[in-house]
């Protein structure tokens, strides 16, 4: 019997082995078990919970209290480590930095502060490029185990921010993202272990998340929405400019399962850098290993993203998703002042309506080509799609053209021609 009962535990465990192997990138390669791990983080497995009004943070959502709240965030930091909690109310804010050790668990609502100049400058990372620019709302850098948790909301308080580029926009047509000073949501940097989920994630001034040369990143179930219109009475079609959901920026080993996210630009970007000589700064990196999977997407501008400032992405799937109302599900910006290589990417059981499935356009917006004679030619290949059950304006909106390579596309096992 206690030999049976060997054999039987020694063939569950091989069986339970098999299951967590037979999961494979695009490219053949096996995928970590780690992306079939959607287990939420236990908070009370965290440490002490430090609720914020106990420590001198008032109930008052008037009052800007950066400086205090940062306070408890230091005081966990020096105590060894727990959890910040916002309780039931609404906590207005500047920029908080989090320490090692230091978690986020929101009850209430956490709101940004509607002044830029509550939100330091300092160096970080923007649009494809290393430089001098605002910090977000929620910062995490050089942090192990960070998590942000609960059902409550981070609020950016956006409305004036967004207005303020419309209206430089109608003064200036050529105003960047960069002249409209504004702070994303959260920004997660040089991390690892990291989870945020259940929270809401609202009101973005600028990208609503963005993970920078981190890995093991996990995005559960979370709530992301920044208004599509009806922000700026001049222009009614006006909705949050450029607040992506979530920016992954020259990062591996990223997980976005059962998020729901309507934005006004796009969900899920890759991006690792941008510019003739990207390839050679050592700031930039590559994506690779990327799972979105079990999503649902209100109206946004492309469901998954590839570019406009991408180098290298590698081993991207995006798997069993829902679109309400995507202006594109898979987009390949093709920036034609960068070398560009997107590769092994696969899209399936895709359900829903979206105008265009298939998008593939010489990107036209800002971009500063310079001489290299050694310039690589950008390309795209190993793009499968398959179970693509969507009710489609145009499934495929594809331009070629002599500055990228477009190779091995399939459609359901078919080769596809362009």
């Amino acid at each position: 019997m206690l030999l049976l009962m060997s054999l039987l535990v020694m063939t569950g465990a091989a069986r339970s082995r098999k299951k967590a192997v037979t999961e494979v990138w695009p490219d053949g390669t096996v995928m970590d078990a780690w992306f079939q791990d959607t287990t939420k983080v236990d908070v009370s497995a965290l440490g002490r919970q430090y609720v914020i009004t106990d420590f001198g943070v008032k109930t008052d959502s008037t009052v800007v209290q950066t400086e205090a709240i940062q306070q408890v965030i230091d005081r966990v930091g020096r105590e060894g480590g727990g959890v910040v909690v916002i309780p039931e109310g609404t906590f207005l804010t500047g920029a908080l930095f989090f320490r090692q050790g230091t978690h986020l668990h929101v009850v209430g609502k956490l709101k940004g502060s509607a002044h830029i100049a509550d939100f330091p400058i300092l160096t970080t990372r923007i649009e494809g490029e290393t430089c001098q620019y605002f910090s977000a709302l929620v910062n995490a850098d050089g942090l192990d185990g960070f998590t942000i948790t609960g059902h409550g909301t981070i609020d950016g308080n956006g409305l004036r921010y967004w207005q303020e580029f419309w209206i430089r926009r109608k003064w200036n047509p050529q105003c960047t993202n960069k002249d409209a000073q504004r702070p994303r949501l959260t920004y997660v940097s040089n991390s690892r272990n990291v989870t945020i989920q259940d929270v809401r994630l609202v009101n973005s001034p600028f990208w609503t998340n963005h993970v920078y040369k981190s890995d093991h990143v996990r995005y559960l179930d979370c709530y992301i929405f920044a208004p599509t219109e009806n922000i700026w009475a001049p222009d009614p079609t006006r909705g949050a400019p450029s607040s992506d959901a979530i920016d992954i920026d020259a990062c591996t080993d990223v997980l976005v399962n059962g998020c729901f996210m309507h934005v006004n630009d796009d969900a899920v970007v890759l991006k690792g850098g941008k510019g003739t000589w990207a390839d050679k700064d050592e700031t930039n990196g590559n994506c690779e290993r990327i799972l979105i999977q079990n999503c649902r997407y209100g109206r946004v501008y492309g469901c998954l993203t590839l570019g406009s400032e991408s180098l290298h992405d590698r081993n991207v799937i995006l798997r069993n998703c829902y679109t309400e109302r995507a202006d594109r599900v898979l987009w390949l910006k093709m920036r034609p002042d960068t070398p560009q290589h997107y590769e092994y990417v696969t899209v399936e059981n895709i359900t829903g309506r979206c105008n265009r499935f298939l998008f593939v356009h010489p990107w036209t917006q800002f971009f500063k080509p310079e001489k290299r004679d050694d310039m690589p030619l950008s390309r795209c290949n190993d793009i499968i799609m398959r179970n693509i059950q969507v009710e489609a304006q145009t499934m495929f909106d594809v331009k070629t053209s002599d500055k990228y390579e477009l190779k091995d596309f399939f459609l359901d096992g078919q080769p596809m021609n362009f």
